[in-house]
């Protein structure tokens, strides 16, 4: 299984009969795993999206935007309760191209990938039930 560093952003190679929590980056030493999102740039978000093998949900906000302030706590919360799946944020005031790329037109909008497709995308502001049902029902999709 490939894990991207989530301090390098270097990909890792975790044996699958292995606990990928626990792996630590060849390059930093760092644990290649962490439950806290990942803040994403213009350099590290698609090595971060393609080369994980695990599904990564991204959050595009930006500070100016209340309901993006709102959920952060939220999105945060689901995240350290989400051994199974990636977070990541992209402040789309900084980093704006990725935001177009991505077709970004409202926020907060989140997106779930796997291995760099996108896979489902809600938008707007969510409670954490909401958020997680959400999440399952896009891991739904990922299995097919």
């Amino acid at each position: 299984m490939n894990i991207v560093c989530a301090n390098c952003f270097t990909t890792n190679r975790i044996p699958d009969d292995k606990n990928y929590n626990k792996g630590k980056c060849g390059k930093c030493q760092q644990g290649v795993y962490s439950a806290k999102p990942t803040e994403l740039t213009n350099n590290t978000f698609y090595p971060f999206i393609e080369r994980n093998n695990l599904p990564v949900i991204v959050d595009f906000w930006a500070s100016w935007c209340g309901p993006c302030q709102n959920m952060a706590p939220v999105f945060s919360k689901v995240a350290m309760a989400s051994p199974v799946l990636l977070f990541a944020k992209v402040n789309t005031e900084q980093v704006q191209k990725i935001a177009a790329d991505a077709n970004i037109r409202s926020l907060p909008t989140l997106v779930l990938f796997h291995q760099g497709k996108e896979i489902d995308r809600i938008s707007g502001g969510l409670n954490e039930m909401q958020m997680k049902q959400w999440i399952m029902q896009s891991l739904q999709k990922v299995a097919k």
